[in-house]
């Protein structure tokens, strides 16, 4: 049998990505942990659930008895974690939901690989591999200039990056403390396919198609650097199996673009692409500017040259190609968006960032 991974959060957007991609270009058996929460969706992987290597757990990563029964069930090879709520604005109006899932979740999980890899021989655990993928969120805000890099000090300022930087605390301490084999990765702003219709990119694809209005936190100043979803999950597989244990890797698209320069972009797109709106408006007069959000960070910007230069991944897409294909995907799978429109719905009125997991 070949390697078996753990994939958690396998059925939300990134962790989709990538268990479509491990099974699309890899050889391994991917077993796809999730506890299938409002942002998740098993259509997301419909495309490889019939494949003999995927098989699907519903579960809580904060079940601590469960996640033992895991490890013991498929004595994984490899961990890749990704389970987490994601999202700034829920996770200032709902802070605790962030805490146990992030951080006591990931702990538990944590715990139960380092108990299934005692169990391991020498050369077993040599090979195992607990990959934690975070934000960069967690180095809180840039300046004008400069980038984030692996030993920018964290500064988180919203609950979710609060949380997701005690995970990566926790994640470190587990290598250094208990010689787990840990690799920990921070990424930028992830957009792509299947995204989760309360994050920036999609909202504004699907308010700007039905003609709703495009409400932007503030002046739509914030800079963020996107990248494409493809693009990280082939540096996730890339970061697993060339990586090294103890090492943080940073994961950017090298895009950086004000929020405004997105949507308007979004807009010029969607004119181009998707049926005219009534009385000849274009999608740019839908924008609207709402009160900014508490604590938004005003720039993020990842170096990306340690994972280039010792990795040797680069991004594929462009800004512009990546987004072109987001908008295209959107445009043919009404299918897929539709059924989340109610969910994400409540959301509406707020502009929202791309969120990193």
């Amino acid at each position: 049998m070949s390697r078996v991974v753990f994939v958690t959060g396998g059925a939300g957007f990134i962790g989709s990505a990538l268990v479509r991609h491990l099974i699309a270009a890899t050889d391994v058996h991917i077993v796809n942990i999730d506890k299938l929460t409002y942002a998740a969706n098993l259509a997301n992987v419909a495309s490889v659930a019939g494949s003999e290597r995927y098989h699907f757990e519903r579960a809580d990563i904060c079940d601590a008895a469960v996640m033992r029964a895991l490890f013991a069930k498929y004595r994984p090879n490899a961990v890749m974690h990704l389970a987490a709520e994601s999202h700034v604005d829920r996770s200032i109006e709902g802070p605790m939901d962030f805490v146990q899932t992030n951080l006591v979740g990931t702990a538990v999980l944590l715990d139960a690989a380092l108990r299934h890899w005692r169990q391991l021989n020498a050369a077993e655990q040599g090979a195992f591999r607990f990959h934690h993928v975070s934000t960069d969120e967690v180095f809180g805000a840039l300046g004008p200039t400069g980038l984030f890099d692996e030993d920018t000090p964290y500064r988180p300022n919203s609950p979710y990056s609060a949380s997701k930087a005690g995970a990566d605390h926790l994640a470190r301490a587990w290598f250094h403390t208990y010689r787990l084999p840990v690799i920990i990765s921070n990424c930028s702003n992830n957009y792509g396919p299947y995204h989760f219709p309360e994050k920036l990119i999609p909202l504004m694809i699907l308010n700007g198609l039905h003609g709703r209005p495009l409400p932007i936190y503030g002046a739509g100043d914030q800079v963020r650097d996107w990248l494409y979803v493809e693009d990280h999950a082939r540096a996730l597989w890339t970061i697993l199996t060339r990586g090294t244990p103890g090492e943080c890797y940073n994961v950017g698209g090298c895009n950086e673009r004000r929020n405004i320069d997105v949507v308007q972009t979004i807009c010029a797109l969607l004119d181009e692409h998707a049926p005219p709106l009534p009385n000849g408006a274009t999608r740019a007069s839908l924008i609207r500017f709402v009160t900014d959000r508490p604590g938004h960070d005003a720039r993020y910007a990842i170096d990306a040259s340690k994972i280039m230069r010792d990795l040797g991944w680069r991004p594929q897409e462009t800004f512009e190609t990546g987004l072109r294909r987001t908008i295209e995907w959107y445009l043919a799978n009404e299918s897929w968006w539709r059924p989340l429109q109610q969910i994400a719905s409540e959301r509406r009125g707020l502009a929202h960032d791309g969120g990193a997991l």
